[in-house]
């Protein structure tokens, strides 16, 4: 069974036009909760993901809550710079949903109160910085559970 990718709130089309394509390079499906930062028949977002967009497995939700009800017995994984678990330390799982936060906030105080115990970071060895950029933070995430289930 796959990864399930979950962007909240996407703001930046080529970010996620790049993790589509991620997700499909790696047998993952993409699920996409609203409001987003730009149109999903936007051509940037599509270039981004280049033409391999049409072959995603794609759901989208209107809101957090819509998506918590749906998938509400799945496994989860929340990944923040909040976090107080390493991405490594996730116990991952065949069909474990990475809940990923929108690029300028990441998840908001709400979820991350909520999902506490479940809450990972990648760690950042410089000061200099807050995060990394949203795909390489689900690239990262992503291929360690690849690893892991391997």
């Amino acid at each position: 069974m796959a990864l399930n990718i979950v962007l909240v709130e996407p703001e930046i089309h080529t970010n996620t036009g790049n993790i589509g394509r991620l997700s499909l390079a790696a047998g993952a499906n993409l699920h996409l909760i609203k409001p987003f930062g730009f149109e999903i028949t936007d051509s940037r977002l599509k270039r981004a993901g280049l033409d391999y967009w049409k072959h995603i497995t794609l759901t989208i939700y209107e809101n957090f809550e819509e998506f918590l009800e749906i998938n509400k017995d799945q496994p989860m994984a929340f990944l923040s710079s909040h976090g107080t678990q390493e991405y490594y330390d996730i116990n991952y799982q065949d069909g474990m949903f990475l809940i990923f936060g929108k690029e300028s906030k990441g998840l908001s105080k709400k979820i991350l109160e909520e999902h506490a115990k479940n809450l990972f970071k990648i760690p950042l060895h410089s000061q200099q910085i807050r995060s990394i950029n949203l795909a390489n933070a689900v690239s990262i995430v992503v291929y360690e559970g690849i690893r892991q289930l391997k």
